[in-house]
């Protein structure tokens, strides 16, 4: 099984355990994880992901607001200093 099959399959399994329906795009999330590791350091990309969960959840934020959230942080991510 191929990496990219095991995360469809573990994004499967955890939403549901999570009681999550959603059609957030995970690779979306996993780019801004690589963005923020790169431009920041190694341990912002958990954090990252998890503060842009955090504020759609918030937010209650539909996909496209998710979608807007991730463009913030991968701007801000660049754009860090």
């Amino acid at each position: 099984m191929s990496n990219d099959e095991i995360l469809a399959n573990w994004w499967k399994v955890l939403t549901a355990e999570l009681g999550i329906e959603t059609d957030a795009d995970p690779q979306a999330l996993l780019d801004l994880a690589g963005t923020a590791a790169h431009s920041i350091v190694r341990p912002a990309a958990p954090l990252t992901t998890f503060l842009v969960g955090y504020a759609a959840g918030l937010a209650g934020t539909d996909s496209k607001g998710l979608a807007d959230l991730i463009d913030l942080a991968e701007k801000a991510a660049e754009d860090f200093e």
